[in-house]
């Protein structure tokens, strides 16, 4: 006899869950028409039915620990083929936003980049930080003197490390806190529900499951398996690896400053350059790609705030990056330094609120690919 299992029903989540770009939800009947039309669900225990299911009744605890709805790649199979328009693709896209705030341990910063009205406040915070900080330390000099544009004249590098290195860390502590609580509750419901008989997770055996997912990952081949929305995968690669290139990049010359003691600005003829305006192109057109193919999506699926607030934010980090570079070589001063600020202040916001946007899929569904690998359930 199966185990009895209370039904508790948290109102509060299904409505959050609506808010979030799951407000169809409620039109699921539980055909099952979704997890057979999903191309890459696991044939144990498949989804999205089960998170349909459990969503319809708000059971919280079934969702926000559940790696399966991580393994979900939003293809958009299930939401074509659902006879009532339920959008489950869309609906677990929601409950992944949902998680990522829960998992944060400031769930106000979530609920803040998530509620579009606070947009002045989230663009104010970093503005009024640099200029607040840079009078205060004498690093910010709305005069820079000399002939040659350097973006270092009017923001002091060591202005730009005191904003960022603090921003950097409090995501890695973000992501660290959220990962620890996520793996737990993962593995707690992939014992509940007889995914895996692993009584405890070998940190050794769950390494090697990360590694070997990294591959397919960085290939998109998940992507490629479903249908509606194959194209996506060309997107989704050349912002990927342009934010790849660009944190490369930011690594290479952070090293040069501080270790080497080589200031800039550098040489366009410098390789690590070439990259960098590689990648910053690549952000470029990848977001754009982005942009068109949620602009052209069908009916059945959705594109909620929380969407476009990554793609718009991930265009003008490149846009505004090549803008800076480009005025600075046409030797338009002022505005190649308005640009750059600009431009520091989307670096910022992406450094800091990571850890509650939907770019932080890319860490928790590696986690849970990585965790999928390791009790070998394919």
């Amino acid at each position: 006899m199966a185990d009895a299992y209370v039904v508790e029903p948290d109102v509060g989540f299904i409505n959050e869950i609506k808010g979030l770009g799951g407000g169809d939800l409620k039109k699921c009947f539980q055909c099952a028409t979704c997890s057979v039309a999903c191309p890459i669900a696991p044939d144990n225990k498949p989804f999205p039915r089960k998170e349909m299911i459990a969503a319809s009744w708000g059971l919280k605890d079934k969702l926000v620990g559940n790696g399966d709805i991580w393994l979900c790649h939003n293809c958009g199979d299930c939401s074509t083929l659902c006879p009532r328009g339920a959008k489950p693709g869309d609906v677990l896209s929601a409950i992944r936003a949902y998680a990522v705030i829960e998992y944060g341990p400031v769930k106000a910063i979530g609920k803040l980049i998530n509620n579009p009205k606070m947009l002045p406040v989230v663009l104010g915070i970093p503005a009024v930080l640099f200029i607040v900080i840079g009078l205060i330390t004498g690093l910010l000099d709305f005069t820079p003197e000399g002939d040659k544009i350097a973006h270092g004249h009017f923001f002091s590098t060591w202005l730009v490390d005191i904003m960022m290195i603090p921003a950097a860390i409090w995501t890695v502590a973000n992501f660290a806190i959220g990962i620890k609580r996520f793996l737990g509750d993962m593995h707690r419901n992939a014992l509940q529900d007889g995914k895996t008989d692993i009584q405890k997770i070998d940190p050794k055996g769950f390494i090697m499951g990360l590694v070997r997912v990294i591959l397919p990952i960085l290939k998109h081949d998940k992507f490629n398996e479903c249908s509606e929305n194959k194209d996506r995968a060309t997107a989704h690669m050349m912002v990927l690896f342009g934010f790849i290139g660009l944190f490369i990049v930011t690594n290479i010359f952070f090293v040069a400053l501080y270790g080497l003691q080589l200031h800039g600005p550098y040489s366009q003829l410098n390789p690590v350059k070439w990259l960098g305006n590689v990648a910053g192109i690549s952000l470029i057109i990848g977001s754009l790609l982005m942009i068109k193919n949620r602009l052209a999506k069908k009916e059945d699926q959705v594109s909620s705030y929380k969407d476009w607030w990554l793609i718009i934010w991930a265009l003008s980090l490149g846009v505004t990056g090549l803008l800076a570079e480009m005025t600075r070589l046409a030797g338009v001063a002022g505005l190649s330094y308005f640009i750059y600020f600009v431009h520091l202040m989307f670096v910022w916001s992406l450094f800091f609120f990571i850890a509650y946007s939907k770019l932080a899929h890319l860490v928790y569904r590696t986690m849970a690919l990585g965790y999928n690998e390791y009790i070998g359930r394919q």
